[in-house]
C-alpha cells in the first residue's frame, strides 16, 4: 500500500510558476515509475509527465513539454513537478500516481494504481 500526498498547488499569474510536490509513505518509492496527471472541470483527467523509478527517461505531454519538468528525490521518497511560463489552460487539480506497470513509461490513467487526492492549480490572466 502506497499513500501519495500532493502540496505546492495554488493562484498564480500567467507566465508564472509552481513546483508541485508528491509526497509517499507506507513504501519505498524508489519501486515504482511515477505520474503526474491534471483534470480540469467538465474534463476527463489528462497525462502531464512521468519518470522511470531511477529518476530517467522523463516523458512530457507535448502541451507542457518545454515548460514544465519532472524530477524525483527517492532518498526523501518525493516527485517533483516544476511548472514554469504557466498558461491558463494549466488551471486544473493536479494528481500524482505510481505506474504499476513494467516497461516503458505510461500515458495511460489504467496504468497507474495508487492516487494522490490532488492539488489545486489556478492560472489567472
Amino acid at each position: 500500500q502506497v499513500q501519495l500526498v500532493e502540496s505546492g498547488g495554488g493562484l498564480v499569474q500567467a507566465g508564472g510558476s509552481l513546483r508541485l510536490s508528491c509526497a509517499a509513505s507506507g513504501r519505498i518509492l524508489s519501486y515504482y515509475d511515477m505520474g503526474w496527471f491534471r483534470q480540469a472541470p467538465g474534463k476527463e483527467r489528462e497525462f502531464v509527465a512521468a519518470i522511470k523509478w531511477s529518476g530517467g527517461s522523463p516523458y512530457y505531454a507535448e502541451s507542457v513539454n518545454g515548460r514544465f519538468t519532472i524530477s524525483r528525490d527517492n532518498g526523501k521518497n518525493t516527485v517533483y513537478l516544476q511548472m514554469n511560463s504557466l498558461k491558463t489552460e494549466d488551471t486544473a487539480v493536479y494528481y500524482c500516481a505510481t505506474d504499476r506497470t513494467v516497461g516503458p513509461l505510461s500515458r495511460i490513467v489504467g496504468a497507474y494504481d495508487y492516487w494522490g487526492q490532488g492539488t489545486q492549480v489556478t492560472v489567472s490572466s
